[in-house]
């Protein structure tokens, strides 16, 4: 078992009008001895921003924005912007987020150089309804029960006559280019899939159609205990360790008093991280104290962030989708776990 330090909470909502509701799941990112917090705020009416804090080392919070950061421009972002994850290739940082319209949730990116200035570049995922997902997925017939439950059944417009899109979650990329590409994680339920493409621009709706008729090699990570019984989904961006890519990301289990998030850890292959090398038959932390246990949504752990100060692995989340904290582990303890479960 690898040991864990409950650091606390580190942001809670506040009387401004962006915030009032809760603050949760920051994208995180960590330069020297600053971390940047690009935080989910919601006011009411579950309408969703991004909001900023820094901090100085892992957990001291020195600055905090009293307006969003980034807000909803277009259509496809009209009721938020939501659960942001950062990562820097190069001299750009690449911020991805759940895009949600009021009936359609798809993943999005922005590009910036100065962590202030974001250039929207618009949907990442396919835009397909959930109709034409499932046409493409009829030469999958062994998938097809777990991705046609109920939670994955959509209409195809709404009554204007508005398009609805599958749910596609999670964009979560990787720190650097791996042989030459971008490679990314998303979520359609219940599994979390794959994406590996030289340009951005190739994600094209040719791309994503080739990509759901071969849909089966597309799955990076199943559910497979019973604390990933209902869904799984990516969490942090992975850190990269000789042993491998370190994934945090989370699990979701049914139980008669609701769903349970909970935090979890993987290890993939450097070269090629389509190969699961090792995977936690447990939770790596689950909800336990009352900030996790109630909030807006009770029992909740949901991982989007780490830094790394000196030996300890720092993980942000959103808890009970109410506030921010954080809890640290030495990461080669970790790392070292990992590898006793070696697939």
């Amino acid at each position: 078992m690898v040991t864990i330090k409950r650091e606390g909470i580190i942001l809670e909502c506040t009387d401004l009008n962006f915030e009032s509701e809760s603050v949760m799941n920051p994208a995180v990112i960590a330069e020297e001895n600053t971390v940047h917090l690009l935080y989910r705020a919601v006011r009411e009416g579950n309408y969703s921003t991004i909001g900023y804090c820094r901090l100085e080392g892992p957990l001291k919070v020195v600055q905090r924005n009293k307006e969003p950061l980034i807000s909803p421009e277009f259509d496809y972002e009209s009721q938020g912007v939501e659960d942001p994850r950062i990562v820097k290739i190069g001299d750009v940082y690449y911020l991805t987020y759940t895009a949600y319209d009021g009936m359609s949730a798809v993943g999005a990116y922005a590009v910036s150089g100065d962590l202030a200035h974001f250039e929207k570049k618009g949907v990442i995922t396919s835009q397909f309804t959930f109709r034409q997902f499932k046409r493409l997925m009829m030469s999958h017939e062994h998938l097809i029960g777990k991705y046609f439950r109920s939670y994955n059944k959509r209409e195809s417009k709404t009554n204007s006559g508005k398009k609805i899109y599958l749910t596609d979650k999670n964009v979560v990329f990787f720190p650097r280019k791996i042989n030459g590409k971008f490679y990314f994680m998303h979520r359609i339920k219940p599994d979390i899939q794959l994406v590996c493409v030289e340009k951005l621009e190739d994600l094209t709706t040719k791309f994503w159609t080739d990509y759901f008729i071969d849909f089966s090699n597309k799955i990076l990570l199943k559910p497979q205990y019973d604390h990933e019984a209902s869904y799984i989904g990516a969490g942090c961006p992975p850190i990269e360790t000789p042993e491998g890519w370190l994934l945090i990301y989370h699990s979701v289990y049914d139980t008669p008093g609701g769903y349970v998030y909970s935090a979890c850890a993987a290890l993939l292959d450097l070269n090629d991280p389509s190969i699961e090398l090792a995977r936690l038959p447990y939770p790596l932390f689950t909800p336990d104290t009352d900030y996790e246990l109630l909030g807006v949504v009770n029992r909740v752990c949901f991982p989007t962030g780490t830094a790394l100060f000196d030996d300890r692995l720092y993980i942000y989340y959103g808890a009970a989708d109410k506030c921010i904290a954080c809890i640290s582990v030495k990461l080669q303890e970790l790392v070292n776990e990992l590898i006793t479960h070696k697939k």
